[in-house]
């Protein structure tokens, strides 16, 4: 987009003082014709830029004139690219605009914000998995929501066949490993798997946003819908407190303590998806939590016990 230009020549400009037209042709990966006429665009529009002919020409602004374009502080500018800089991470986009940012920073700034881009690595792989790479139409939706315009989606939910449906796109959430667009239909507000996406037609409309509509704060009531139905069974039970952390590393958000009680035991909840399922996942604790309720798992840990007795007992 030509606005584009027009900001990163003027950032440009004012980090580095003068320009030729190949240079900035160069710098912006623009022809030295589209260059030089984005160069006379800003002198049209009033921005202070002359041109000076002949060896060691170029443009500049006039006394040296500086818009702070960024606005960025020190401390902003560092955390910036913390987040964005990790190579492992950043796409071809974001790389050019870190470029042209990096340049557009104060000297002070510059050198500790390249620092910064290069002091984080992010790797993707856990110890037992590889990366999931991005869903396959996950650019197209970020495109969608972006532009606030509606999307003809080709949707396949789990085990059914992909059928066709206009949504409009509100806003997209990684959650682990996982994207999820969240977009309103005919039938209200709803959670899509980006990945089970079989195809994303950009349409003219604009979307319907819902008024008041806040991403984050309607993330947390799916969250809470979907750990509901993934979990629907709470136990309740007491742990010993050596086998607090074990607990919390196995289960994560689905287990909450309470403070420790005189007895030496800490009361806990879990949401789990079925007593059976509750009693294996537990089963290798042992002696180290107690089941409270639902008193049909202490039933299933008993006939896991039995079973280890009678495979390993002789051993």
């Amino acid at each position: 987009m030509r606005a584009d230009r027009l900001v990163a020549t003027l950032l440009v400009l004012q980090a580095r003082g003068r320009v030729t037209a190949a240079e900035l042709a160069a710098e912006l990966e623009v022809s030295e014709r589209t260059a030089r006429r984005d160069l006379e665009a800003l002198a049209m529009a009033g921005v202070p830029v002359y041109s000076q002919a002949g060896r060691g020409g170029g443009w500049s602004l006039i006394g040296g004139a500086r818009t702070d374009l960024s606005g960025l502080t020190g401390a902003e500018a560092r955390a910036l690219f913390l987040l964005a800089g990790p190579s492992a991470q950043a796409t071809p986009p974001v790389k050019a605009a870190l470029r042209k940012l990096v340049r557009a920073l104060p000297e002070t700034m510059r050198a500790e914000a390249e620092a910064a881009a290069s002091a984080v690595m992010i790797d993707a792989d856990s110890w037992d998995r590889t990366a999931v790479p991005p869903p396959a139409h996950l650019e197209s939706l970020q495109r969608a929501v972006v532009d606030g315009v509606q999307v003809e989606l080709t949707y396949a939910g789990r085990g059914r066949e992909p059928s066709a449906r206009t949504v409009h796109p509100l806003g997209l959430v990684v959650k682990g490993r996982m994207w999820y667009l969240v977009a309103n239909t005919d039938a209200g507000l709803r959670t899509f798997r980006v990945d089970r996406v079989r195809g994303a037609t950009i349409a003219d409309a604009p979307v319907d946003r819902p008024e008041g509509f806040d991403l984050a704060e309607h993330w947390k009531t799916v969250v809470a819908e979907l750990d509901e139905r993934r979990a629907p069974l709470l136990v309740r039970l007491r742990v010993r407190p050596h086998a607090v952390g074990w607990l919390r590393g196995q289960q994560g958000t689905r287990v909450t303590f309470e403070e420790e009680t005189p007895d030496g035991w800490v009361p806990a909840e879990l949401r789990m998806y079925t007593a059976e399922g509750a009693a294996a996942e537990l089963a290798g604790f042992g002696d180290a939590l107690e089941i409270i309720e639902p008193v049909e798992i202490r039933g299933y840990l008993a006939e896991i016990g039995a079973k280890l007795v009678r495979a390993h007992g002789d051993g």
